[in-house]
């Protein structure tokens, strides 16, 4: 996330921090409950978890992103941290993430593995986060356009599991996979009138590093030209998103049963 800009991550993409609101509801963060934004970005979801009470510290790996968040939210938590290997002093009740896990591709499992040992037994891990087929249309149209002009296989800078290989590695690392949702969300880029040649430059930054400067701006047209039959509509662009959404417990210490829910019950019930 280190290559986002941040302006243009709140405006010409506000629909990154938009589309969190249903994740507070799942996970219904208490009064007084401890709740970290793991990939916290500007401090959107944070600030949304903390209107309900809850007490939370925003983590991100940019110090860009975390000096915006605190400068948005001053009177909340942020600090600059890798989400493979953060740790913390005492356990949460709670770790949430919008749009931020499928960028953490080093090791999956150890972000996983550092989400569970931040919690308490019980806690809740509540994510959304591209899923298989994610940006699908977006995808082809970069790589067909790569090929076209002689350039090596670009590297993509995401992981996009499918549902089933995603609660696989959950459960592995000692959660209890309670609701686990994958779905179309076509969302329109409401703001980025450079359609997908806006998106490359603000989400695939990092493989357009390794673009000869000449050809950079033939090529994002290229890759206009090849994703609008799929994605422009007379209103402007959408891009092809593919979500998954999850709710997780941490497993109690020991052999015990796990416990049931009890105030996050409801919120689980309410997601379709």
């Amino acid at each position: 996330m280190s290559n986002w800009a941040v302006v243009t991550y709140d405006s010409a993409f506000g629909y990154v921090s938009a589309h969190g609101a249903p994740l507070v509801d799942l996970l219904d963060p208490q009064p007084g409950e401890k709740i970290i934004d793991l990939g916290c970005g500007t401090g959107a979801l944070a600030a949304e978890i903390a209107a309900r009470g809850a007490e939370t510290l925003g983590i991100d790996g940019s110090s860009e992103m975390i000096a915006q968040a605190r400068a948005l939210n001053p009177e909340l938590s942020f600090a600059v941290g890798d989400a493979h290997e953060f740790t913390v002093a005492e356990p949460f009740d709670g770790v949430a993430s919008n749009g931020a896990l499928h960028w953490m591709t080093r090791d999956p499992d150890a972000v996983i593995n550092q989400a569970h040992a931040a919690l308490r037994p019980g806690g809740r891990f509540v994510a959304e986060m591209g899923g298989a087929g994610n940006c699908a249309e977006l995808i082809a149209a970069m790589q067909t356009a790569w090929r076209e002009f002689g350039l090596a296989e670009p590297e993509l800078p995401w992981y996009f599991p499918s549902p089933a290989e995603y609660a696989n590695r959950l459960e592995d690392g000692g959660f209890t996979v309670r609701l686990l949702e994958y779905f179309d969300r076509p969302t329109r880029m409401t703001e980025g009138p450079g359609g997908a040649a806006d998106w490359v430059r603000i989400f695939a930054a990092e493989p357009l590093t390794d673009v000869p400067p000449e050809l950079t701006e033939a090529l994002l047209e290229r890759i206009n030209m090849l994703a609008a039959p799929a994605l422009r509509r007379e209103s402007g662009w959408v891009a092809d998103y593919v979500r998954l959404r999850f709710a997780a417990v941490r497993k109690p210490d020991g052999s015990t049963p796990p416990p049931e829910l009890t105030h996050a019950a409801p919120a689980l019930s309410r997601v379709r």
